[in-house]
Formats: structure tokens, sequence, C-alpha cells
């Protein structure tokens, strides 16, 4: 049997098994659900994002007379695994949108407004129009903000033009980086890839994405006009020392330029200039084309909280003080963080929300009923790293960088592979949903 077959069987086996990539295991009646708890908590969460719809979803069917509040003014939500593939020609824009309503429980209260304050000492959570919601539990899901401002001369009105991207920006300034890409391997010159000094979502896609138009190039037949320059914030592609030890070994097999300690400060559009802090001072990099990754931090109303981490690395960035293991605030006992907010050390991915959500509903459920929860969260973070158009890297890890890999013997973390890059590009979605509804 040849490799594409027995690849393609691998992949059946694994459809089969409701298995999905990055560890989003799902079945169609959903996992086994522990006995109803009877209570009338007030449950707040904050953000109607991945973590924040999964666990409603859970804590509803999971808690007999709570009442569950939603707070969030976003009519759309986005599926954020599929911006890459949007960026990359490979989906339409509308891919990743689908409606916040579509996806919350009747059960659950949704207020569709933002939160202006958190007063976790009265128990308050201010929204926009100054409407005040208390609560018994508040759940922080807020996501993240793109801080474009913190880029000198950058704006969102720049995406698209000028040979500027940004596949993070959202599903329609991802159509139009793939535009912009689509440009740029036509013409050639100048491909300058960066990411943040900040921690950040997905710290795969800057690195899929210089992968992808490398491969895009290639197969317009273009590459020999295409220069690709990646600028690594700090000493290194990637956190996991084993992984970004092969990243190296493709970047360099595929003639990748490199530069390490780089950290975008400022753009010049019409210069087509980037300007980088290095450890030799300010340095100046020309392109045609750039993916632009703004530094990546809480929202403001979560960073100026008393919520926020006071000390140590994370003081800038804003994200919640919680316990890795539990995701329990450590100052404040009724409040949790889940997803993208929460301080700890790996976690911004969908994979990783999969793993916290329940964790997240565990504790909680605990708190209620007035004894010590049971489950913990490891770290655990997955990424499919799409190579090229068909292969990729399914790279899973803790908060011990150790490898962890779901199929064992069956996918390994560090070939590329056809069945991890259907796993990215088929199966994800529909196990994302599955998470979404509380099923996975």
């Amino acid at each position: 049997m040849d490799k594409a077959s027995l690849d393609r069987r691998r992949f059946l086996k694994l459809a089969a098994l409701g298995a999905g990539a990055t560890g989003l295991e799902a079945t169609m009646s959903g996992p086994s659900r522990a006995e109803p708890v009877k209570t009338h908590a007030r449950i707040l969460v904050i953000g109607a994002g991945a973590a924040g719809t999964a666990l409603a979803n859970r804590l509803s069917e999971r808690l007999e007379g709570a009442r569950i509040t939603m707070l969030d003014p976003r009519q759309d939500h986005h599926y954020q695994p599929g911006f890459t593939l949007i960026a990359a020609g490979l989906k339409p824009s509308g891919y990743s949108v689908s409606k916040t309503s579509d996806w919350l429980p009747r059960s659950v209260e949704w207020v569709a407004e933002g939160a202006a304050d958190i007063d976790p000492e009265a128990k308050t959570v201010t929204t926009t129009s100054g409407k005040s919601l208390d609560y018994d539990y508040l759940v922080v899901a807020t996501g993240l903000k793109l801080d474009f401002a913190a880029i000198e001369g950058m704006s969102l009105d720049l995406i698209g033009t000028n040979g500027i991207g940004s596949v993070y920006a959202g599903p329609e300034y991802a159509a139009k980086t793939w535009a912009a890409m689509e440009r740029f391997t036509d013409t050639g010159g100048v491909g300058l890839f960066t990411r943040p000094a900040t921690e950040m979502k997905c710290a795969g896609a800057p690195l899929k994405y210089t992968f992808l138009t490398d491969d895009h190039a290639r197969r317009k037949g273009t590459r020999g006009k295409v220069e690709i320059l990646y600028a690594a914030h700090n000493n290194a592609f990637f956190s996991v020392p084993i992984v970004n030890e092969k990243v190296r070994m493709l970047y360099e097999e595929r003639g990748f330029k490199t530069a390490y300690n780089h950290v975008m400060t400022a753009i010049d559009p019409g210069r087509k200039v980037a300007t980088f802090a290095t450890p030799d001072g300010p340095q100046e990099i020309g392109f045609d084309f750039t993916n632009v990754i703004p530094p990546m931090r809480a929202h403001d109303v979560v960073k100026d909280s008393p919520l926020s981490w006071k000390t140590g690395k994370w003081v800038d960035q804003g994200w919640v003080e919680v316990d890795k293991h539990t995701l329990r605030h450590t100052r404040f006992d009724n409040v949790f963080a889940v997803g993208d907010v929460a301080g700890v050390p790996k976690g911004k991915t969908a994979a990783s929300v999969k793993w916290q959500v329940p964790v997240v509903e565990d504790q909680l459920v605990a708190a209620i009923e007035g004894r010590e929860g049971t489950m913990t969260y490891n770290g655990y973070t997955s990424c499919p790293l799409i190579t090229r158009v068909g292969r990729a890297m399914l790279v899973e890890f803790d908060y011990n960088n150790n490898l962890t890999p779901s199929f064992p013997g069956i996918i390994a973390p560090l070939e590329e592979l056809w069945v991890s890059w259907l796993m990215k590009e088929v199966a994800l979605k529909a196990t994302y949903n599955a998470m979404l509804r509380g099923r996975a």
C-alpha cells in the first residue's frame, strides 16, 4: 500500500473515532456528564468567544436553577483557526463567520454589550451602557486585544494596501491579506514575516503563513523572484526546543533568510519599510509584502481591573491572575478565567480552550457545592503547523514543553503529514463546533 493510501486510511479511522485535530475529541452524543447540580447561583460570563460559549453551554446543562448571563456586544462569532486558510486563498471570508446567537443556549441570558468596569470586591460588572450586573461567580473569557496602535504607523485600514497583510485581524482582513500575498507572489520581492514579543494566540500561525507564502510562490513558479525573511522576536522560532529545531531545519531547507531578536515597532507604508527594536538598536528592513502581527494584550477593562497580574512579566499585558492548574483567580476565589485572557504560561489556542473549559466547569461547580475541584489543566496546547498546502505537523505539548501526541504511533508530531493537514483543513471545524455546543 502506498503512503497516500495509508495516510487516507489513518485519517478515516480517526474520523470514525470522532477525533479532530488538536485534541478536540467529539462524539455525536457528547461526553458523559455528571448529575445536574441544583443551585440559585448567579454566574456571569464575560465574552462569547470559543471559551465563554463552550463553558456557558456546559454550565447550562450541569446546573439546574442557576442564572447564567453572557456579556458580549459581538453579533458575529469568528472561527479563528480558519483565518490562516482564508489568508492562503483556500477558504472564503464567510467560512469563519457565524452568529453569536446560533451557539448560545436559550437558558442563558445574553446581554449584547461590552464590559466597562469590573469590581470583584463588590461582585459587580458595569456594562458600556451603565447597567450594573451582580454575580456570585465570574468567568472572564474576553479573549485578547490586537494592539495595532503599538506599532507606529500601523492601522487596520492599511491591510490589503502597500503589501501589508495581517492574518489575525479578522476574516475580511485575512481575505485582504490573501489578495496582497497573491499580488506579491506574482511580482516578487521581499516577504517579511514577524511575531510580537508579547504572549500571543496560536504562536505557530506566523510560521504557518511564512510556509504557505513560500508554497504558493513555488506552485506558481515564481519562487525565484521571492525572498522570504522571518524575523524572530527572540532567539528562537518556537518555544518548544525540539519543534524550534525542526522549524529551523525546514526554514534552512527552503531557503528562508532569518533574523533573531527583532521586534517590529513601526511601519512606513509609503516607503515599505518596517523598523525593529534589536539588541544593536533600531533597524530598518524593507519589504514588498509583510504579515503584520501586533502585540497582544488583555482588553483594557481587564488589564485595568483588580483581576490582572500586578507583578511579574505580564504586568503590561494585563492577563487575569489565575492559578495555572485550576484557572481560579489567586486573590478572588469566585473568579475564573478561560481562554486567551487567562494569565498562564501556555494555552492561547482553540485546543487549549477544549481542555481548559472542563477544568473551569469542574472547579466552579465544586465551589458552588463547597468542596475542592478535582480537574486540573496541564498547559495542553496544540498547533497543526502547516508547512505547505497538503502537509502539516500536529504539534501538541504541555507546560513543561513535553510533546503530548494524541495519536502516538499513528501521527508522528514532527513529520509533515497529509493526515495532519486534513485534520486542520477538514476535521477541526466540526470538532470546534461540537466544543462550542458543550459536546466535546
